[in-house]
């Protein structure tokens, strides 16, 4: 509103609501000045960037493919070691505190197809409990990739039922497994790592 349509419109107001609008306006004039002032105005979502960044180490113990559905019931897919590593984002940092340790608190794998396929498992999220230094390194053993949910649904429930996916024809799925981990730090910062892909072919 320009400023000559403001002030028709507070004499147009009665004398209380003319005094609330002005100073509603003020108070706008007042916050604009402030962000201005201070460059931009943070929102809540900065408190996400914490000091630290999640990074992959040693990943060993790989799933062969292909991999039978059926024999897979009741275990799952799983990846032996999983190495995550905390690092600093600024490497002139030369004092760290335990408040940058972090605590992974859960993790996410999302399925897509490799092959002609569109249907997808439903995506794995389960919590997890693991203390990562800052500046060091936490180690997740056997982790579940692949679960019995995902096993049951389509269209790997196809293998099992009819020996092939029955939106392809094919008697094989490939899958890219997308794995990403979140926490934070003692500190109260969310941390999110990168994603780690896996290619998983299933079978009968």
């Amino acid at each position: 509103m320009r400023p000559v349509e403001t002030v028709r419109t507070l004499q147009a107001m009665n004398p209380f609501q003319a005094h609330r609008r002005a100073r509603q306006i003020l108070g706008l004039v007042v916050l604009a000045a402030v962000c201005l002032l201070a460059g931009n105005c943070r929102s809540r979502t900065d408190k996400t960037a914490g000091p630290v960044v999640i990074t992959f180490g040693t990943i060993s113990d790989f799933p062969v493919s292909p991999i039978s559905v059926t024999a897979s019931e009741g275990v799952g897919v799983i990846v032996g070691t999983f190495t995550l590593q905390s690092v600093l984002k600024d490497p002139t940092a030369t004092t760290t505190s335990s408040l940058e340790d972090v605590e992974i608190t859960s993790y996410q794998v999302i399925y897509k197809r490799l092959d002609t396929g569109t249907r997808v498992p439903p995506p794995l999220v389960a919590g997890l409990a693991l203390e990562v230094p800052v500046n060091s390194t936490g180690i997740i053993n056997n982790l579940p990739i692949v679960r019995q949910d995902q096993l049951l649904s389509p269209p790997l429930s196809d293998l099992a039922n009819f020996g092939r996916d029955t939106e392809t024809g094919t008697a094989i799925i490939v899958l890219n497994a997308q794995v990403t981990f979140f926490g934070q730090t003692l500190s109260g910062d969310a941390v999110q790592s990168g994603t780690a892909n896996f290619t998983l072919e299933f079978v009968h």
